[in-house]
């Protein structure tokens, strides 16, 4: 498959995990992509690596998306190396639990400024540069609908993305530019290891309809069929991706 052609895409937070995968999933649906990271070069440069072996264009960039000068740099990057900006995913997150009693301001903050206000710098950034035709993906959570005990920051900062993404489609449509959420259940990546054994991982699999927890892969296909033009009549939709867990 290429039908991302010619489209150059940013992915943040891409350096592993589910953004590792939706870098090398675009990528090998022939979109250039800009393979951001806050502090991992090593495993940024891997995912580049890797994308350049199958053929495909990519660079590293670093930059803290929650701060503004970073996340402008980061859409400057895409448009300096690759002339354009097609496609944005915002996929950088920090994943924190905390039962109610163990709630910070730090636990807050952190969560806040990553999941909800680096997104909103990011994506203002892009929308600048974005022309008619381009595509915003927000990575949510299952986790909205699951709503299990000490998740109330991360779960509210995932809800906030939920919104924003249905208020921005109103506000980018008539511009041209899509927005869309998906919100992945419970994913095997390098942040979550040992999912899939242990007590907690054997008692999400037998919660989950089909039957295994998903793979960043999973995550990827969507992401790039939100970013081609086959969904082109989508906007401001959010889709569980969770293998029926809810």
């Amino acid at each position: 498959m290429h039908g991302l052609n010619g489209k150059v895409a940013i992915v943040t937070g891409a350096s592993k995990g589910i953004g590792a995968a939706i870098a090398r999933q675009l990528a090998a649906e022939g979109a250039s992509v800009v393979v951001n990271y806050a502090s991992s070069q090593r495993d940024a440069d891997t995912v580049v690596s890797t994308i350049q072996e199958g053929g495909g264009r990519a660079v590293a960039v670093k930059g803290d998306v929650s701060k503004a000068e970073d996340a402008r740099a980061i859409i400057d990057a895409a448009i300096q190396t690759f002339g354009r900006l097609d496609i944005l995913v915002n996929n950088a997150g920090r994943y924190e639990f905390a039962s109610l009693k163990d709630i910070t301001e730090e636990h807050f903050h952190t969560l806040m400024n990553i999941n909800v206000l680096g997104l909103l710098l990011v994506t203002q950034a892009a929308a600048i540069r974005m022309g008619a035709g381009g595509s915003i993906i927000n990575i949510g959570a299952s986790i909205t609908t699951m709503k299990p005990p000490t998740s109330s920051v991360y779960a509210a900062s995932k809800s906030a993305v939920e919104t924003i993404t249905g208020v921005l489609s109103k506000e980018l449509g008539a511009k041209g530019i899509r927005i869309n959420c998906v919100n992945p259940g419970p994913t095997e990546t390098e942040g979550s290891a040992g999912i899939r054994g242990g007590g907690s991982g054997n008692g999400l699999v037998a919660q989950t309809p089909l039957g295994r927890i998903g793979q960043p892969e999973d995550i990827a296909r969507i992401a790039a069929f939100l970013a081609s033009e086959e969904s082109g009549w989508m906007t401001g939709a959010v889709l569980i991706a969770s293998g029926g867990l809810q």
